[in-house]
């Protein structure tokens, strides 16, 4: 809220400015596919069944404070198997690999046995800690925008004069605030495809 009313050069009430900061923050969680900001211990269970597993929010953060836990889910009541990182799968960045085939004797092999060697199974769940801890600039500069945008025109006016003072909004102001060209093209780095999440 102090960079908006910053932004503004004014001080908005605290209630408008948080609205427009959640509205202006949810155009772009929407078209990234990404919560941006850091989340702790997030559960998350997604599609196996493939030799390389991404991560579908992004950045992952693993350190001391924030360790990756991942789990094979066992199908129809079978044993759920915890995997061990450098041992049964190689992180890099947000993208985690389970192993190689037989035939690959200096890499990583994986484990049950009755499962393919080198392949996720079918279902995985992982516990990460994911998102910034500080707002990249970029991504603030289009929520600022945004924001502007949803406080500059509250009542979605196209045009409003009162006597001999007359205003005309620019047609991006009309109603709720929308990403443009521009600022999609800001964020296409942070867009992650289309993925299917449940979180626990």
């Amino acid at each position: 809220m102090a960079d908006l009313n910053t932004h503004l050069q004014t001080t908005l009430p605290t209630a408008q400015a948080e609205l427009a900061l959640k509205r202006a923050s949810a155009r772009v969680r929407s078209y990234t596919r990404q919560q941006i900001t850091f989340v702790a211990s997030d559960t998350i269970d997604v599609d196996g069944g493939d030799r390389v597993l991404r991560v579908p929010q992004r950045p992952l953060v693993v350190d001391d404070s924030n360790p990756l836990t991942v789990i094979e889910l066992g199908d129809f009541g079978g044993v759920d198997y915890t995997l061990t990182e450098g041992v049964d799968f190689e992180r890099l960045g947000d993208e985690l690999t389970r192993g190689y085939p037989w035939w690959g004797t200096t890499r990583l092999m994986g484990w049950p046995w009755n499962r393919v060697r080198g392949v996720w199974a079918p279902r995985v769940r992982l516990i990460c800690s994911h998102g910034y801890q500080e707002t990249p600039d970029d991504i603030m500069d289009v929520v600022l925008a945004l924001a502007t945008t949803n406080v500059s025109n509250l009542l979605g006016l196209r045009s409003e004069s009162i006597d001999d003072y007359s205003v005309t909004y620019a047609t991006e102001t009309v109603g709720d605030a929308r990403l443009n060209k521009d600022q999609k093209d800001e964020l296409r780095g942070y867009r992650k495809g289309a993925f299917s999440v449940t979180l626990s």
